[in-house]
């Protein structure tokens, strides 16, 4: 292939890209690629209430509730989702078959939980003891394989039938178990039933010695998060639906699921921790009208401008993302910067180093870009 042909068609490759998908999932990563450390430092420095309660909402909570730090995680998830219809109906269009296509399935799921563990770990030799094999990728990579197989082997209503089986059947089993010694129904650190099976069957170390909250036995439900992107996907396809058509179902189905995660959230609460079934409806309705809004505003009605700083983002997620690895961005924010913040002065120097430290972040996004270098697993 010549090098006029490998730029178009990686030219295509981003006309293709539903635009709104990578606004979104740039708006996600936003959050965790610097913009959470700028508010943090703005509130050290202001001590404004309204400032602290946006950099409190940067945080997890301990174990019950919910932030909107919580969201990104499980909002990222359900895009993954989300695309799912599309890229494995453009490979059945292309001539692959159901087998070639679960064996990049399970090939990309694999790859991201390798990703997972150099994340924690890094690339060096360790115990098996002390190496965290739970992880962020590592839970997007098994959510997305199983999900993803329900999707390409399962009917419609059988893809509803294991949303819903999942999420009942994983209330059930923490409902009605613990850990030995514990009540039955115990949904503590120490004696739910998750965290329990993580410790008999997880090898290496977990995050907290006796939890996980990236474990295997909580990515069950997971696999239902990645399911209501996928339910979110099949509708964004279809052609006998008008953009409004598109936005208004999924607005009432985002709306109808934070109602039933209100109600089940008194019965089984809330918990990022736990993936609590709750916790998926909670976080894939507040996913569902974020997707409505973002495809309104950008596919439906056109403006994008707006959004192309996102959309930067976005395009190279997973790269951003795992660079921290690889790259010292505070150094070399920090040499190209360092004026910046003696400038600000002693109160703002850390709040403009935030800022120069996301920017920097954004301008290498940029360059991949304009280049048409994106990541891809």
């Amino acid at each position: 292939m010549s090098k006029d042909q490998s730029a178009s068609t990686k030219e295509q490759f981003i006309a293709k890209r539903l635009y709104s998908l990578d606004a979104l999932r740039g708006f996600d990563m936003f959050w965790i690629i610097g913009a959470d450390s700028f508010f943090h430092r703005l509130a050290k420095v202001t001590e404004s209430p309204i400032i602290n309660g946006i950099a409190n909402q940067l945080t997890h909570p301990d174990w019950n509730g919910f932030h909107f730090y919580d969201l990104i995680f499980p909002l990222f998830l359900f895009m993954a989702g989300v695309s799912t219809p599309f890229s494995v109906q453009n490979r059945l269009n292309k001539g692959s078959s159901q087998k070639q296509i679960l064996n990049h399935i399970i090939k990309r799921g694999m790859i991201l939980v390798l990703f997972g563990i150099i994340y924690n770990n890094g690339l060096e030799i360790q115990p098996l003891s002390e190496i965290r094999f739970g992880s962020v990728l590592g839970r997007i990579g098994l959510a997305y394989m199983f999900a993803n197989i329900i999707y390409l082997y399962a009917n419609r209503k059988s893809q509803y039938l294991w949303f819903g089986g999942l999420l009942a059947g994983y209330w059930l089993l923490l409902k009605f178990t613990s850990a030995p010694g514990f009540p039955a129904g115990d949904l503590t650190m120490e004696g739910n039933f998750a965290s329990y099976i993580d410790r008999l069957i997880m090898p290496g170390r977990l995050y907290k010695d006796i939890h996980d909250p990236e474990g295997l036995f909580s990515t069950i439900p997971a696999i239902a998060t990645g399911l209501l992107g996928i339910f979110a996907g099949i509708l964004l396809r279809k052609q006998d639906f008008s953009g409004l058509d598109k936005t208004k179902w999924l607005t009432i189905a985002g709306t109808a699921s934070l109602v039933l995660a209100f109600l089940w959230n008194l019965d089984f609460p809330f918990n990022k921790n736990l993936w609590t079934s709750s916790f998926v409806l909670l976080t894939g309705g507040i996913s569902l009208l974020l997707l409505a809004l973002f495809y309104f505003i950008i596919d439906v009605k056109g403006y994008r401008k707006w959004a192309f700083f996102f959309r930067v983002i976005g395009m190279n997620s997973i790269l951003i993302y795992m660079s921290g690895h690889f790259i010292d961005w505070r150094y070399t924010t920090n040499a190209f910067f360092q004026w910046a913040g003696q400038l600000a002065g002693e109160t703002y120097s850390l709040v403009v180093m935030a800022i120069c430290y996301l920017m920097v972040k954004w301008l290498v996004l940029y360059y991949l870009y304009k280049k048409n270098i994106f990541l891809k697993v």
